[in-house]
């Protein structure tokens, strides 16, 4: 009997020793499971689903299933492990480069695979997969207080895979340097190109406001070299206001077939988040963004000419628990015709409304 229980006892320390989650990674390791899901409802005025020039909501008049996640973390004295699993169609968007899609286009990817190593107090190396640094929006449906993207997270980088270091430069100040595999490439083997990625992030504690420079350069698989510099912005003015903002700058060269007179292309985009909480439960988020594509590599690509596009999103945020409810309206404006009617009938303009059901823990 004393055999049994010492047994008993010896076993349940050793469950709770990898169970429990800790600051103090010297001795005790900290696992942490999470995980989310996402549904959405989208009917087009236009009565069509080919005006849809974002990611992750390409539907018109039906239920769709977003994306289901789990993120599994681990960490033991310096060193660390994230392996974040995407399920669904808004996963194989994601991972558009090497998730394998079903006939109905439920795809499973691996979002987010990375290895960190805590050098010193101030210096932590990540070697593997992870999310981009640019941009203001996440991947992540409960992130977002938005369920529609915007035009500059869906042309621009999602993810990374390489080598990076952050490092804590002050309390305030943060900075990050990394080698990667050209954008939102898993695997780069065909050729010996590599990204060069940089952010400078300036967070002071007296003041709620958070400013990043992001920065990326680089040749991809085409040899086109690209540059990208993008500002991210956020200021809490109370607990229930705040605003938000990105603006990104984007050029391409050698982007068009030599011979041609201009061979540079650019792109570009700005983005104002206005967020107001009425109570714990109640919010709203106002997205109004300018996407400029004058030159046509991104949302004009393949059109006789480029434009630039408005868009305005209003969306509500009824919290109860882990579940988040989003009522959305969203009017999208361009300079030339994008758009089509149900008929077939070119336009300028497109709306939509959905109805958004996210839940996480």
């Amino acid at each position: 009997m004393k055999r049994m229980l010492f047994t008993l006892f010896a076993t349940g320390s050793l469950l709770s020793a990898y169970s429990q989650t800790t600051t103090d990674t010297t001795s005790v390791p900290a696992f942490k499971l999470s995980g989310s899901a996402d549904v959405y409802y989208k009917y087009n005025l236009n009565g069509n689903n080919t005006d849809n020039k974002t990611s992750f909501t390409n539907s018109h008049n039906s239920f769709e299933l977003g994306m289901v996640s789990l993120k599994v973390e681990h960490g033991f004295k310096k060193g660390s492990i994230v392996a974040d699993l995407g399920f669904g169609k808004r996963a194989g968007e994601f991972s558009y480069n090497d998730a394998p899609g079903s006939s109905n286009g439920l795809a499973m990817a691996i979002k987010q695979l990375f290895v960190s190593y805590q050098l010193t107090d101030k210096i932590k190396l990540t070697m593997g997969s992870y999310a981009t640094h640019i941009g203001y929006e996440l991947v992540d449906a409960y992130l977002n207080r938005n369920y529609s993207m915007s035009y500059m997270f869906s042309y621009g980088p999602f993810f990374h895979t390489g080598v990076k270091a952050d490092v804590a430069l002050s309390s305030s100040l943060s900075a990050m340097v990394g080698i990667f595999n050209p954008t939102d490439l898993k695997s780069a083997s065909l050729n010996g190109h590599k990204y060069i990625g940089a952010q400078l992030g300036f967070a002071p504690a007296a003041v709620p406001i958070k400013l990043y420079l992001n920065y990326l350069e680089g040749k991809d698989t085409s040899n086109v070299q690209h540059h990208q510099v993008d500002v991210v912005a956020t200021y809490q003015f109370t607990k229930r206001f705040g605003l938000g903002y990105n603006g990104t700058y984007s050029t391409y060269m050698n982007a068009k077939p030599k011979g041609e007179s201009d061979a540079n292309a650019n792109w570009w985009g700005s983005a104002l988040y206005v967020n107001a909480d009425f109570s714990d439960k109640l919010g709203l988020t106002l997205r109004g963004e300018y996407f400029s594509d004058k030159d046509g590599v991104k949302v004009f690509a393949g059109r006789p000419v480029g434009g630039n596009i408005v868009a305005g999103t209003l969306s509500f945020n009824y919290k109860s628990g882990n579940l988040t409810l989003i009522p959305e309206f969203r009017l999208d404006k361009s300079s030339v015709d994008l758009f089509n009617k149900q008929d077939g009938a070119p336009t300028t303009v497109t709306a939509n409304v959905l109805f958004a059901a996210v839940y996480h823990f």
